[in-house]
């Protein structure tokens, strides 16, 4: 046998929530609603009670006058019998009857019926369906409702027996009834209709200024969200106001708590950024402290390996090695300074800067550096001008291109694109590498971040292990690109990394 294959389900959009205002005004005019419905339904209820109970009453007085009707067997006038045959139409055609009267006389052996007009008065017939629902009753003496269908409609209905012994039915119409209770009902149901939307407009503009002081708190905490809480120096002087932050109300005890809040946040921040001044100022007069020792440990070393005299080779080997890592140090105190600059928020020397002859620069330095790999260079038809530094526009190129040269294998190809998109320019540096781990990419600009566990690391001529980098680069990147109100990111995958910078065009 085939089985059938059940489809999924398609889920459809999630609804979005309801605010708190949509949910008090619905609340409101629901339960009006509510509560108008069921008055209504009440009153129309006791009022057609109210109306048959008067019908069975002009019911009564009819069945009464019908009675007398067929009162066969009473004397006449002058002491003697009075004759005739029972019928409906005596019951009908006799004086002070309602209007729409309907009657059923059965004699024993034979039935009559009809009912007269509300508008002609005339006297019309009941087909054999409505006489068989009328015989069916016609043993009750308490009214009883009876439908009769058709153009007749609904009828109260009581039976009686005559003097005589004649079994006799009279009726009367509910249609006014019915029509008096729908007009109390469209009356009512208008009424209330008319009443929930001005609930609804009430309901709104007092529930919209109940809520104002909610808005209130609201509106500080998203200014507060907005600020830059995780960088720099933040004056977070946003509070709430004194009149939305009484205890005794819902809406005050909130505010009060969002301050207190911001108090704590205040303080914490302050904290943080006293210690983190500290240490800048720290690595500032550190880096500088550094500059003397370590220029004169390079001179000196420089100085004793060019004097000419003989010396061992392991001594001339630790004299290369020194001045070697002394230059590295030299760079990394470079930079420390740099960034503690940086941080510091020193303005930068802006102006307009060729982006064209700056890359065409440092890609020949790349070139020269890296000979073992591929070094292609991507330029627009016009020079492409940017607002900035051009020392420190050079320098985060340079550390790109370094950085693509230290950490991919040889033989790689580097290539360098220039291009405008809307109103910044946009320098790329994609290089056909191993490529960098998930992992590693939302720590890639942080200080002291290394890729080594995942892109290759170059060995140098003696087969020793380089130097390696010492983490900054990277970082000076992103803290240059956004002094510069740029932004850099990076796309890696293995066979293919690119860091994208944006900068403003000028």
């Amino acid at each position: 046998m085939m089985q059938r294959k059940r489809m999924p389900r398609r889920r459809g959009r999630p609804r979005s929530p309801w605010t708190l205002q949509r949910r008090l005004v619905l609340t409101v005019v629901g339960l009006l609603a509510l509560v108008s419905l069921t008055i209504g339904v009440v009153s129309v209820v006791i009022l057609r009670a109210s109306l048959v109970d008067r019908l069975d009453v002009q019911l009564a007085s009819a069945a009464d006058r019908s009675g007398l009707e067929l009162g066969v067997g009473d004397l006449d006038g002058f002491g003697g019998p009075r004759f005739g045959t029972p019928t409906a139409e005596r019951i009908l055609g006799g004086a002070a009857q309602p209007p729409g009267l309907l009657a059923l006389v059965y004699d024993g052996s034979t039935i009559t019926t009809g009912y007269t007009d509300d508008q002609s008065g005339a006297i019309e017939a009941l087909s054999a369906e409505q006489v068989q629902l009328l015989a069916d009753h016609v043993n009750q003496s308490a009214p009883v409702t009876v439908n009769l269908g058709g153009e007749v409609g609904d009828y109260r209905v009581q039976a009686e027996t005559s003097r005589s012994g004649t079994l006799y039915l009279v009726g009367l119409p509910l249609t006014g009834v019915a029509a008096t209770a729908a007009q109390l009902a469209l009356i009512i149901g208008l009424v209330s209709l008319a009443g929930l939307v001005v609930v609804a407009v009430m309901a709104a503009w007092v529930v919209r200024l109940a809520l104002r002081p909610l808005q209130r708190v609201t509106a500080t905490a998203t200014r507060v969200a907005q600020l830059p809480l995780d960088r720099g120096e933040v004056s977070l002087s946003d509070r709430v106001p004194a009149a939305d932050t009484d205890p005794r109300t819902e809406v005050g005890r909130v505010g009060a708590a969002l301050n207190r809040m911001l108090d704590h946040v205040d303080l914490a921040l302050e904290a943080r950024q006293q210690s983190e001044r500290k240490v800048r100022q720290f690595v500032a007069d550190a880096s500088h402290e550094l500059r003397t020792p370590l220029a004169s440990i390079r001179g000196y070393s420089e100085l004793t390996r060019r004097s000419g005299q003989e010396l061992p080779p392991d001594a001339m080997h630790a004299l290369g090695r020194i001045e070697s890592e002394s230059v590295r140090m030299t760079g990394l105190v470079e930079d420390l300074l740099l960034l503690a600059r940086l941080d510091e928020g020193r303005e930068l020397e802006l102006e307009p800067v060729d982006l064209t002859v700056l890359l065409v620069d440092a890609v020949s330095d790349a070139h020269a550096a890296g000979r073992d790999h591929v070094w292609n260079l991507e330029l627009p038809e016009e020079p492409l001008d940017a607002i900035g530094d051009e020392p420190r526009l050079r320098q985060v190129i340079a550390n790109l291109l370094a950085n693509a040269r230290v950490h991919t294998p040889v033989g790689t190809t580097v290539v360098v694109a220039l291009a405008a998109e809307r109103e910044s320019a946009v320098i790329t540096v994609t290089d056909d590498g191993p490529g960098i781990p998930a992992e590693l990419t939302a720590t890639l600009f942080e200080r002291f971040a290394r890729g080594d566990s995942s892109r290759f690391r170059a060995a140098n001529a003696a087969g020793a292990p380089s130097t390696g980098s010492t983490g900054l680069g990277l970082a000076i990147v992103a803290a240059v690109v956004a002094a510069h109100h740029g932004k850099v990111t990076v796309d890696s995958r293995p066979g293919h990394t690119t860091f994208r910078v944006a900068l403003p065009l000028a």
